[in-house]
Order: C-alpha cells, then structure tokens, then sequence
C-alpha cells in the first residue's frame, strides 16, 4: 500500500482519523468534511483492490481498472456516511465521489502503478494487454 499511498499523505491520514480515531472526527461541524471521507474512500477502494478479496472480474485494461476503483471509492464513501452522526452539506456527495475519484487518478498516473496494480491479479492467460497489441474489433457480415 505504502507504494501506492504513503502513510503521510492526505488520503493516509484520511483513513486513519476516520476509521481508527472514529469518536469525533464528524462531530466537529454541522456538516462532513468532504476531504476527509474523499481521501479514506480512496485509501480504502485502493486496499480493497490489492487485497483482490471480492474481486470476481480481474481488469484488463487502465479504464476497467478506474471503473473497479470508483465502485470501491462509492462504497466507502456510502459506508462512511452512513456511520457518521453528522450530514453531508448540499451537493457534497457529488463534490465527495469528485475528490476521491481525483485522488485515485493521481494514484494512476504516476510511475507504472496502472501496469502494477494491472499485473497484481492477473493470471497467465488474462495478462493486460497494452493498447498498441490490440487489435480493432473485426466485423463479420452474415
């Protein structure tokens, strides 16, 4: 994970606060810290995913990838809010899925982590097959 996410950064100390000092962390405001639940949602889609423990369609591609993630980000998010005491403001679960959905694409864009995280699951013969081996869908005429 620490290749991924580094305990020090924000989506870290996110899941952190909010899972293991869970007694005040949304009673502070009237309303959620959106941040705070878009950063442990994306920590969370991101552990999930390299557990692989309900991961039933292994992804073969960057978009499938990011499709898995957002579910597992949607998730968090979904169960966090559901724990909390306070609401979230107007607007703020689109605002919420919006940060961490960034924060996941942050986590995808550097280094090789796509070809990683691609290659984390995948078994021989469902290895990820970069876009320049593909070849266009053939159409057959009947």
């Amino acid at each position: 994970m620490d290749r991924f996410l580094a305990p020090h950064s924000p989506e870290a100390q996110a899941h952190s606060l909010v899972t293991e000092t869970s007694l005040s962390w949304d009673m502070e405001h009237p309303s959620l810290n959106e941040t705070l639940i878009a950063g442990c949602a994306s920590y969370q889609a991101l552990n999930r995913y390299l557990t692989g423990a309900d991961l039933v369609f292994h992804p073969r591609t960057r978009k499938e990838l990011e499709n898995i993630l957002r579910r597992y980000s949607y998730d968090a998010i979904h169960n966090i809010v559901a724990r909390a005491r306070s609401s979230l403001a107007p607007g703020g679960y689109s605002r919420v899925c919006h940060i961490a959905e960034s924060s996941l694409h942050n986590v995808l864009d550097s280094d090789d982590n796509v070809a990683v995280l691609l290659s984390l699951h995948a078994s021989n013969g469902d290895r990820a097959v970069p876009q320049a081996e593909r070849s266009s869908p053939r159409h057959i005429r009947i």
